[in-house]
């Protein structure tokens, strides 16, 4: 079944996927040899955190 999005709930959707992809970049700028996943993630959660959500 499909369920419509209200123009609130895309609202939100649209916000919470530009965070994503600001996330990302953030992160692709800490890419580096001997850099663990665990760094980058810590990297990833700082700045979600830092930005008012929760990751």
């Amino acid at each position: 079944m499909i369920y419509l999005k209200t123009d609130a709930e895309v609202e939100l959707l649209r916000e919470s996927n530009m965070l994503v992809s600001k996330t990302l970049a953030e992160v692709a700028t800490h890419i580096r040899p001997g850099i663990t996943t665990l760094e980058l993630d810590a990297v990833a959660e700082t700045f979600i955190r830092d930005h008012g959500a929760l990751p």
